[in-house]
């Protein structure tokens, strides 16, 4: 972590910069009535040393005298007031506004970026850490802008506004001023500066603990399986104790600095009125840009303007603690937003063509065949048919750099082939599938599709030319038709039944309250594991790919369910590339070409027939001798 100064300065740098980006006009305008309205305010201070001036020149003098020149001041500083409270009323209804505005485009502009990370991010944090970035580290902002900043401004204004009047009034007086406020300052960086380390942990301790509770939430039945309540109790203690300790100094030291503050301003306010009345009782000679001699007209305003002056940085001080609650929730958010994006130097792309006599032409409309187009260096277009044909060529592959988890990986799936990979938990099939989805770039070797070295390939259009249905199935809240649809968004309702009749669903639609237009929340908890599943599989179905990954697709239908699904699979993957990962061999009997893996390399291949003659592992786990696990 960088230095807390740095920290703090850099980081809200940065903010400004953005919040410029999203208003260029109306920021700058409201900064300019903020200005106005504190160097406003500060005025008083003139006309107060004016008035008494008066009466000091004109003692003994009638009201007839003095009534009218301290009626004209009064008067002007009454109309100064005015416009003050109209400024104030002006930039504060206009802050009210700005904030919320920014905070809406933060919010998008995070999520925006977020959908460009890849999936190692997601696999590497904990999601509801991630959740904390839109909920509690955006809303530390709000009064970081709607409250803290433009307080800060206009204390910042009004001080040095009262300063520079004081060093026209006295230079002796003001400089009396600054050795008691070099006190104040001090207190406030001593004791703001613990605030703030403690206030960065908080923002942290906050995301760990909403991390944990989401976890909590999302495997509660399994705490209550296995009777887990009391472990799970001692397990947020910890992680909540640790919040309640930085949360706990962070608001001592904060809560503590205001009452030192203001104590330390009326001790400034008795030493200004004892210097005052030194200076007038030795008839000192005052040295200022005014040239007035030491009066009671300098004195008293002079004790005024400490006060207001002591008075601006013990506001400032109360804004301390969410100025940098702000700041750490914006540095979380920024850390966030520097995450890199999921690199993409692909340039081929998938596009929709007609073939006449061997000849692919690019079409803008839907054709139902589709092609790769690759730019070539001379500036032409090659177009290569789609047709599912991959393969991998000597590829290695690591999570981490140091640890190797895929060797020397080689296999080839030509089009309408079924290839299945079997092997115990570990043995590196799914990574083989999140290799084909670019979801993670392999370390060495080639994959290729119809011939397209796949880093050429843009990442969505190559995800776009290959299906996919996971064994942990993602409902979204929306209806059941929404939701088969979410495969390809441009699908009618027709094509949307048509994929849930092939993937055998449609029968448990039709039989929902509201058919297809049933609403789903929670992921679908209305529905049965099964029916889920059987929605995710109609969503490939939709989408159409040449190539599908089945990554134990059928893991959560019983057996009754399967066989039903197995038809509409059967059906899915005819004429398609299929890669099947799968426990129950039963399942990919059928496949063309059986992959075992074993600690992340091939280790037998072939047909079912093939592998059961060898007698080798494979013979062993179907004939259960080998437990897969």
């Amino acid at each position: 972590m960088k230095p807390k100064g740095q920290f703090q300065k850099g980081t809200l740098k940065r903010l400004f910069r953005m919040l410029f980006s999203f208003y260029p006009v109306a920021l700058p305008a409201v900064i300019v009535c903020i200005i106005l309205s504190s160097a406003v305010s500060a005025m008083p201070a003139i006309f107060t040393q004016n008035i008494i001036a008066v009466l000091e020149q004109n003692a003994g003098a009638g009201w007839a005298v003095i009534g009218p020149q301290v009626i004209r001041f009064t008067m002007i500083l009454a109309g100064l007031y005015l416009v003050s409270l109209i400024l104030s009323f002006t930039y504060t209804r206009a802050m009210a506004i700005l904030s919320q505005g920014a905070l809406k485009k933060m919010r998008e502009r995070l999520f925006g970026h977020m959908q460009s990370l890849p999936v190692q991010y997601f696999d590497t944090h904990e999601r509801g850490d991630i959740m904390s970035h839109y909920t509690n580290d955006i809303d530390t902002l709000r009064q970081l802008i709607s409250q803290s900043l433009p307080q800060l401004l206009a204390s910042g204004v009004m001080v040095f506004t009262l300063f520079s009047i004081m060093l026209y009034y006295s230079v002796w007086m003001a400089l009396v001023v600054l050795f008691g406020v070099s006190f104040l300052l001090l207190a406030v960086k001593k004791i703001g500066g613990n605030s703030a380390k403690y206030f960065q942990r908080q923002q942290v301790s906050i995301g760990k603990t909403e991390g944990f509770i989401e976890e909590m939430m999302a495997g509660q039945k399994v705490i209550k399986v296995f009777c887990h309540e009391e472990e799970a109790k001692a397990d947020f203690d910890t992680v909540n104790d640790e919040l309640f300790h930085d949360s706990e100094q962070a608001n001592t030291f904060a809560n503590i600095l205001p009452p030192i503050i203001m104590n330390i301003g009326n001790l400034i306010y008795v030493l200004v009125a004892m210097a005052g009345g030194a200076f007038l009782l030795s008839h000192a000679t005052n040295l200022s840009i005014s040239g007035l001699a030491f009066s009671i007209s300098i004195v008293v305003p002079f004790l005024n303007m400490t006060r207001q002056f002591s008075g601006n940085i013990n506001q400032v001080s109360q804004q301390l603690n969410a100025v940098i609650m702000g700041l750490a929730g914006a540095s979380r958010m920024f850390a966030m937003l520097d995450e890199a994006q999921e690199a993409d130097e692909g340039s081929v792309t998938l596009v929709n063509v007609t073939e006449a006599d061997g000849v692919l032409t690019e079409r803008a409309e839907r054709t139902g065949i589709w092609a790769w187009k690759q730019p070539l260096a001379d500036g032409s277009v090659r177009y290569t048919r789609l047709c599912g044909d991959v393969r991998l060529q000597d590829v290695d592959f690591g999570y981490e750099s140091d640890k190797t988890v895929l060797h020397n990986i080689s296999l080839f799936a030509e089009p309408g082939q079924k290839v299945a990979f079997v092997g115990a938990t570990g043995a590196g099939k799914t990574t083989i599938t999140n290799l084909l989805n670019r979801f993670y770039d392999i370390a060495d070797g080639k994959i290729r599709y119809d011939g397209i070295n796949i880093n050429k390939i843009k990442k969505s259009d190559l995800r776009r030319a290959i299906g996919m249905v996971l064994q942990d199935t993602n409902l979204f809240t929306g209806t059941v038709m929404e939701n088969i649809r979410y495969g390809r968004l441009d699908a009618t309702n027709e094509e949307c039944i048509s994929a849930a009749k092939l993937a055998g669903a449609d029968d448990f639609i039709t039989r929902l309250p509201q058919g297809y237009d049933t609403p789903l929340t929670g992921n679908g908890t209305n529905l049965s594991q099964g029916q889920r599943q059987l929605i995710a599989i109609a969503r490939a179905a939709v989408a159409d790919p040449p190539v599908m990954i089945l990554d134990e697709a059928t893991s959560s239908i019983d057996t009754r369910t399967e066989a039903i699904v197995q038809r509409g699979m059967d059906a899915l993957m005819k004429d398609r590339t299929v890669f099947v990962i799968a426990h129950r061999l039963s399942t990919v009997q059928n496949s063309d070409v059986i992959m075992v893996l074993e600690s992340g390399r091939i280790i037998e291949r072939g047909s079912h027939a093939h592998l059961i003659a060898e007698g080798g592992k494979y013979y062993q786990l179907y004939t259960g001798a080998f437990e897969l696990e």
